[in-house]
């Protein structure tokens, strides 16, 4: 254990604190600023306007909280076929290694449908 001593309030502005040389003394809240967008998002929402036909909101560029709600609105909708249910490839290497771990086989009806897998590896997690 170690003694850190604590010191409440020591950067507070009301106590005395002033700011870094070199900054303004108005810095704006974590709220107030805006992250920009990725080049990642800012490429994926490209492909998704150019598939739909729309355009980009001016300026959105500077915001990734806006661009992640847009990209949201204009994402394609996974439609429901026939191996919608079956559990995806990540869930079944992760119930094989399970089962491998615990020397015990992942029941064959797992297999068919995702939440029977899910349920059976919340059921034998290590």
């Amino acid at each position: 254990m170690s003694f850190q001593p604590q010191f409440p309030g020591i950067f507070d502005p009301e106590k005395g604190a002033r700011p870094a040389r070199g900054s303004d003394s108005a810095q704006p809240r974590q709220a107030d600023r805006r992250m920009p967008a990725t080049e990642k998002q800012m490429a994926y929402a490209r492909s998704l306007a150019r598939k739909s036909g729309d355009d980009l909101p001016k300026g959105i560029e500077h915001d990734r909280a806006a661009l992640s709600s847009w990209i949201e609105a204009h994402k394609p909708r996974v439609i429901d076929g026939p191996f919608a249910a079956y559990p995806s490839a990540k869930q079944v290497a992760f119930a094989e290694r399970i089962a491998r771990l615990k020397r015990r086989d992942v029941p064959q009806e797992c297999f068919r449908d995702k939440t029977l897998m899910s349920r059976w590896i919340d059921g034998n997690k290590p």
